[in-house]
């Protein structure tokens, strides 16, 4: 995920220095942003994790983080000349692997938490004023995710190798990126931090389980690296 953080900014960097970019620069896209509505699309990168809290002191629950992919559409209204609300429903696909302590075995300790999200993100974007084809801007709203590998369902918890958690979760983000307006499209690169609200964990069945009887709560974050299109 470092890798990826660091082609967005060397991205950003590289299309800010060329030729459409410097001290007199050919103004693409002039009338772009003053469009009521438009749309566009994404793709990119995730680093998915989990936060932990417990109900009595405890070794922590190791989690271990992969680089998953997003892919999705962007439907922007423009509500003022620096602030557009944008609905941005994807796909998001990842994995976590969790290792729980206080177990000998290592097939028993380990729960790959495989998801798949519908992700519904409604964000304000504030935007800054436009230099020339730049316009850096910040983006913060709320969003829900319907997890389609959720388990919930199951009869079975993880005595039986089940690990559970909750088909919706609800969640804040807050973010930055930097519209670039190059000659037919607009593009623009994100970073957008992603922070569930509510406990998202499904315990066994068994209230003094290993795996779920310590954990009061089981909260995803993580960081989404976008490049939309419009």
């Amino acid at each position: 995920m470092k890798k990826s953080i660091f082609l967005f900014l060397i991205t950003a960097l590289g299309y800010a220095q060329g030729g459409m970019f410097g001290k007199d620069p050919i103004i693409n896209q002039e009338n772009f942003d003053k469009q009521k509505v438009h749309w566009g699309y994404y793709l990119g990168f995730n680093s998915l994790d989990f936060k932990f809290d417990y109900l009595s002191p405890t070794e922590d629950v190791k989690s271990e983080t992969t680089t998953g992919f997003n892919v999705g559409l962007v439907g922007n209204l423009r509500l003022m000349e620096y602030v557009d609300l944008r609905f941005e429903p994807g796909l998001v696909i990842t994995q976590r692997n969790l290792t729980f302590p206080g177990f000998e075995n290592q097939r028993d300790a380990l729960r790959e938490v495989k998801s798949t999200y519908i992700h519904f993100p409604l964000l304000l974007k504030l935007s800054s004023k436009r230099t020339g084809n730049i316009r850096p801007y910040l983006l913060t709203g709320v969003s829900t995710t319907l997890n389609l590998g959720s388990n919930s369902d199951a009869p079975d918890d993880n005595y039986n190798d089940r690990f559970r958690v909750k088909k919706w979760t609800n969640n804040y983000e807050l973010g930055f990126g930097i519209d670039l307006y190059l000659e037919y499209f607009k593009f623009s690169p994100s970073i957008r931090g992603v922070f569930s609200m509510n406990d998202e964990l499904i315990r066994d069945n068994t209230a003094d389980s290993p795996w779920t009887g310590n954990i009061q709560s089981m909260k995803t974050r993580g960081i989404f690296i976008n490049f939309t299109f419009h």
